[in-house]
């Protein structure tokens, strides 16, 4: 005699649910990591900085020339006063023509450029109150007699109290 009783069903393989809940959650990794990667914000040291790199030899003909003269300009910062002083030397100061440009390597946002405005001595003071603590490059360029010179030194701004 045949029963016609069912047999119990086999049990149910969780595999595929694991490879299915394996691929939404790479998926879903992927997603969040290219949402990510989008939103940083690059800078380059600055926004024309292919057309700096074609001037760059100009660049070292005038550090060159500022080493093989003793004309390096003296920077100095004074936290207490909160004040960076810029000294040529004095054989450029009456006739040095140029730029002081405070150079953020964190944000370019921040960069600021001035004219350099020597008094007879062949120094130029600054007030780095507007200016964000932390590291900034000072550049200074200038002119004497036709020939250009420039010279740079990193300054760390402490926070004004």
């Amino acid at each position: 005699m045949k029963t016609n009783a069912a047999s119990p069903a086999p049990p149910r393989s969780l595999w595929p649910y694991a490879i299915i809940g394996w691929f939404i959650l790479f998926g879903s990794a992927m997603a969040v990591w290219v949402a990510v990667a989008v939103r940083q914000n690059i800078d380059l040291v600055s926004a024309d900085y292919y057309e700096h790199e074609i001037r760059y030899q100009q660049q070292i003909d005038r550090q060159t020339r500022t080493q093989s003269n003793s004309a390096e300009a003296r920077i100095s910062y004074d936290a207490g006063q909160q004040q960076l002083t810029v000294a040529l030397p004095v054989t450029h100061a009456a006739q040095a023509l140029g730029k002081v440009a405070f150079y953020r390597p964190s944000d370019a946002a921040l960069d600021r450029q001035a004219k350099l405005f020597t008094s007879p001595a062949g120094e130029q003071t600054f007030d780095t109150r507007a200016l964000r603590p932390g590291l900034w490059k000072i550049r200074v360029q200038w002119t004497f007699h036709g020939e250009e010179f420039f010279s740079d030194q990193s300054v760390t701004i402490v926070p004004h109290s």
